[in-house]
């Protein structure tokens, strides 16, 4: 399908200006052109529009307290031109040039829906954060569908739009994404196409660096907003036990400072395990929890605003 498909490279932005010049440069040194580069911007304050027109890329603007990880996405995918989409984030960046042939080049596959690249760390990147980028992307790829589920559980669904590919039609046809979500709308994409016989590829030898250090309290507010998901999406629990996971990235992390001798981080794994839980069992309970608490320990607050 790739050789002759058009493609949609799809960026939603926040004050990006910091970005978006080495991204649109390295996605112009692509060995697989792209058709289209849309942006869909929340009212930057910053330089982002101008540096969007400065490169003509496409651009969609709105307002902030419109953004929602779902919906947001969907508006763009509804102005694409290209056979296949490509979501993107604003701080990830390509390796090198031939990323984006690598990440769409399973889709000539009728029985693989969508693919995701691999995340390295940036250079600044703290030992956890080193680590948590090789949990979740390894240095093998691999194929994923429904007869994983015993295996991989909920790493199954485990999908991410930082850097990732959908052929535009099952795009369609699976609805897009869900039009208001407080995150994970990428999981909950993957879960839909995985459950209607689809299969996922994580494609290893697509790379990008994206890395955060996230403050104890922001990972709080984070996964708590995953807590609310999970309790809002059911159905995914039900077919896979997220806690489980949690549970093997912590004793594995334990392993990997003990190896690498970095027993002083230790102290702070410790408290940012017990953060997260913390946050995402809350957010298991949201319903019983007033809005204003909701909307002031969460960390996506403007999806709160149109709780009311």
């Amino acid at each position: 399908m790739h050789h002759d498909a058009k493609v949609s490279v799809i960026i939603p932005t926040l004050n990006a200006g910091n970005y978006l010049k080495p991204l649109f440069a390295s996605l112009r040194r692509q060995s697989v052109q792209t058709n289209q580069i849309l942006v869909v911007d929340s009212c930057s304050k910053d330089d982002t529009i101008n540096i969007c027109k400065a490169f003509g890329v496409d651009c969609i603007q709105i307002e902030a307290k419109r953004f929602d990880h779902g919906g947001t996405r969907n508006l763009a995918a509804s102005r694409a031109t290209g056979d296949i989409l490509v979501f993107m984030t604003q701080d990830a960046l390509f390796v090198d040039g031939d990323c984006l042939k690598n990440l769409i080049k399973p889709l000539d596959d009728p029985s693989i829906a969508a693919s995701y690249g691999r995340q390295v760390p940036k250079e600044e990147a703290n030992p956890i954060e080193r680590f948590l980028r090789f949990f979740n992307y390894p240095s093998m790829g691999r194929i994923k569908g429904i007869e994983d589920l015993p295996e991989l559980g909920i790493k199954t669904f485990f999908f991410s739009d930082v850097c990732s590919a959908i052929k535009k039609s099952v795009f369609e046809e699976m609805g897009g994404f869900p039009d208001r979500t407080i995150v994970n709308e990428d999981m909950f994409l993957a879960a839909k196409l995985i459950m209607k016989g689809y299969r996922i590829a994580y494609q290893a030898n697509a790379v990008v660096f994206h890395s955060h250090h996230y403050p104890l309290k922001r990972q709080f507010q984070r996964y708590f907003d995953i807590g609310v998901f999970f309790r809002r999406n059911k159905w995914i629990r039900d077919l896979a036990d997220s806690e489980k996971e949690g549970m093997k990235y912590f004793k594995e992390i334990l392993r990997f400072l003990v190896d690498k001798r970095q027993l002083n981080w230790i102290p702070y794994v410790l408290a940012d395990t017990a953060t997260r839980y913390l946050g995402y069992r809350l957010g298991l309970l949201e319903n019983s929890l007033p809005l204003s608490i909701k909307r002031y320990i969460s960390f996506n607050k403007a999806f709160w605003e149109r709780e009311i």
